[in-house]
């Protein structure tokens, strides 16, 4: 998800420095949408390897 979240970050960025506003700011949303998918499973993983750890 991280990668694809950059990739489209990228996209927004080189759009919006060509004028084409209206990509860029899809490529943007999309690129936020894939950061916070990516920040919530990572959270989930993060909360998942205490929660395994501290029952050891």
């Amino acid at each position: 998800m991280l990668k694809w979240a950059i990739i489209f970050a990228i996209i927004s960025l080189v759009t919006g420095l060509l004028g084409f506003r209206g990509i860029s700011g899809v490529a943007g949303t999309i690129a936020k949408i894939f950061f916070a998918i990516f920040l919530i499973l990572f959270l989930i993983a993060i909360l998942a390897v205490i929660g395994v750890f501290h029952i050891l």
